[in-house]
């Protein structure tokens, strides 16, 4: 699907299916990248390793806070993420030293209200991605890093798939033009590169804590 869009289109509606198509087209190499990086892609991950996942995540979600719109609809997500570092050091029995992320500095999208509305949705459509991502991580996962819950990863249990369900058509009805769509697409591009960046900064050499 072509990306490109004028404020032309603003009176032309996106096919409602094509937009999770679209977001899928313009960071399904990013995700690749970030899923081979990850603290947990590891055959074996151990409990440092879901600890490092979580500070890792944390940060993330510090950045993307930085875009418009996005502070206050991510409050809970960094709520959920600093309760399980927490629990995860309390069993572990030691803390991780904080680490700077100067390399995945936010990077300022320049645009509209609009423009950076239609944005939101696609930061917001990669976590919530991750969030249902999570499931298929704790399901592997439950066992061999016993007894820690994983809560984080259990995101919303058994209603996961349905709040997945009801975030597409949230996203389909606000991105009903090709230009807005094509403004989400950036953002989620932007979200899956400040991830890469920060999991590529925590995997150099002295960065990542033992």
């Amino acid at each position: 699907m072509a990306l490109s869009a004028t404020a032309s289109d603003a009176a032309v509606p996106a096919p409602a299916v094509a937009v999770r198509d679209a977001l899928r087209q313009a960071t399904s190499h990013l995700h690749a990248a970030v899923d081979a990086g990850m603290p947990l892609s590891g055959p074996a991950p151990s409990l440092a390793d879901y600890h490092a996942h979580l500070c890792l995540l944390r940060d993330w979600v510090r950045l993307l806070q930085a875009l418009p719109g996005m502070a206050e609809r991510l409050a809970a997500e960094r709520a959920a993420l600093n309760a399980d570092i927490e629990a995860c050091e309390r069993l572990r029995g030691a803390t991780s030293p904080a680490w700077a992320p100067a390399a995945a500095a936010a990077v300022p999208l320049a645009g509209s209200p609009a423009q950076h509305a239609a944005r939101a949705w696609g930061v917001a459509y990669v976590v919530e991605g991750s969030r249902l991502g999570g499931q298929v991580l704790y399901r592997r996962l439950a066992a061999p890093l016993a007894p820690h819950p994983l809560r984080y990863l259990q995101g919303a249990g058994a209603q996961t798939g349905a709040r997945w369900r009801a975030f597409l058509d949230e996203l389909r009805a606000a991105l009903d033009t090709p230009a807005r769509v094509q403004a989400a697409c950036e953002g989620a591009v932007w979200a899956f590169e400040r991830l890469l960046q920060l999991s590529r900064h925590a995997a150099a050499p002295g960065e990542r804590a033992a």
